[in-house]
């Protein structure tokens, strides 16, 4: 006894503990045979023994009491601790030895005990570390293939308690059934090898389904061969990927249906990436003509300068409203168009979308409203102002209210000032001391404040508010 590493004690068919070898000593926390007590009763008023299961042993479910009733034990597994102690403190399993000289009633019992608290102390960590893991995962027996673990996560995916997937069997509950590389995924398990990351098509008990990437790691589990699978849930992101297309189809319907002329250009490098038909109609040409080409190389714009300002401001700003631009058609005369456009974000990448609204028609209406009064004044100069004057009420001929003036910067003012004196953006800029770009910016602006888009409605709507009267005044008495 004195050699061994397994743990024993001896007593006697009277009850009394006749012997114990130090590793029994030791596995009970005592040094001395004495502590366990004289006997079987006494060895049980001072060690308290519990089941896995926390269920306390009554006195005559202790072994050595069973083994003197003649019980045949197998391998069994107690908790151990002193009476009075709240917590185990050694977990054993014990067996029975009889041992019979002639042949008739033994003459000794033996309890030989094994420490196990070491394996159980570390199956209770990875149990708890199982349970409070927030990632749905189940355990696989690869003897018979039956799940013996679940955790937590794992049953709030499916929807169930933990009882209704434990102990079965995997054909009943099959995991792997709609998986990716099905036939990588059987022969892995079937090796008991790790399964590496899949997507799968995860059925639950209730009939729906799904998505998850699931992994499979082989493990040990009380000495038994196993595989720890783990999940992670996409049904949200299949989800949100679905909406997501469902928005971007409901976006591109509006775009590419859309009355207005609108088109989308990369921010970084002014490629076209996409027109709608209404575009594709304006400017004449189809397209694969537009599509992926610069706007420099299809020669939208009459005035690239001018685009490549109103980038900048885009840059700056994030977008534009209402300014007056050209567009050149594949055949025919120059377009008049309001151009409004935004920044936007498509997918992680920074884009433009511009819309152009053609006004021609309008504009042609408006010149010849101006010939005819350029026409009457060659004749007639003393009339320039009242026709002004005129025009200027006709201007609200619908009966509205008329609308608050908008307030205009010091810039905006000198400006509009000089623009109602006849003086052209390159003579502003040299009278201001500025670039014809930043008078011209300075113009689009005063045009989106004011709610105009030509110069004759620019200096219309000065001279109903008395701006630059003091200038026409002078103009029409050198005139006379």
């Amino acid at each position: 006894m004195a050699g061994l590493t397994a743990g024993v004690i001896l007593i006697d068919p009277s009850g009394t503990l006749v012997g114990a070898n130090e590793a029994a000593l030791r596995m009970h926390g005592v040094t001395r045979q004495e502590e366990l007590g004289g006997t079987v009763d006494d060895y049980c008023q001072r060690f308290c023994l519990r089941y896995r299961n926390h269920h306390r042993l009554a006195k005559r479910e202790y072994p050595l009491v069973r083994m003197l009733a003649g019980e045949s034990l197998p391998d069994l597994v107690v908790e151990v601790a002193p009476v009075g102690t709240n917590e185990p403190r050694w977990t054993h399993e014990v067996h029975d030895v009889v041992m019979d000289e002639d042949g008739g009633d033994p003459d000794c019992l033996a309890l030989v005990i094994q420490d196990v608290s070491e394996r159980y102390d570390a199956e209770a960590r990875f149990e708890a570390m199982f349970q409070a893991n927030p990632a749905p995962a189940l355990i696989l027996r690869l003897s018979d293939q039956r799940f013996i673990r679940v955790n937590s996560g794992f049953a709030e995916l499916c929807g169930c308690a933990r009882d209704a997937i434990e102990g079965r069997h995997l054909r009943d509950f099959d995991i792997l059934a709609k998986t990716d590389r099905h036939a990588v995924v059987a022969e892995r398990l079937a090796a008991g090898a790790t399964i590496p990351q899949v997507e799968a098509e995860l059925s639950l008990p209730d009939g729906s389904s799904r998505l998850v990437v699931l992994a499979g790691q082989p493990i040990e589990v009380a000495d038994q061969r196993c595989l720890l699978f783990t999940f992670a849930d996409l049904e949200p992101r299949r989800r949100a990927e679905g909406a997501l297309r469902d928005s971007e189809h409901r976006s591109t319907t509006i775009f590419r249906l859309a009355p207005a002329a609108m088109a989308v250009t990369a921010a970084d490098d002014q490629r076209i990436i996409e027109v709608n038909e209404a575009f594709v109609h304006m400017t004449g040409r189809s397209s694969h003509e537009l599509v992926g080409r610069n706007v420099d190389d299809v020669q939208l714009w009459n005035d690239a300068a001018q685009r490549r300002s109103m980038e900048q401001e885009i840059d700056r700003r994030g977008g534009v409203r209402t300014c007056d631009v050209r567009v050149l058609p594949k055949a025919g005369n120059p377009i008049d168009c309001l151009v409004s456009a935004e920044a936007i974000d498509v997918r992680g990448e920074r884009r433009v979308l511009w819309l152009y609204q053609d006004v021609t028609a309008r504009r042609h209406s408006e010149l010849e409203l101006v010939g005819a009064i350029e026409a009457v004044m060659k004749d007639a100069s003393w009339f320039s102002r009242s026709i002004m004057d005129k025009l200027a009420t006709l201007r609200g001929t619908d009966g509205a209210e008329p609308q608050a003036t908008p307030e205009l910067s010091r810039r905006e003012r000198e400006v509009l000032e000089l623009v109602c004196q006849g003086l052209d953006d390159k003579a502003i800029a040299g009278r201001l001391e500025l670039t014809s770009n930043t008078v011209r910016n300075h113009v689009s602006r005063l045009y989106a404040k004011i709610g105009v888009n030509r110069r004759s409605a620019a200096v219309i709507w000065a001279r109903e508010r008395g701006i630059g009267s003091r200038s026409a005044s002078k103009g029409q008495d050198s005139s006379r």
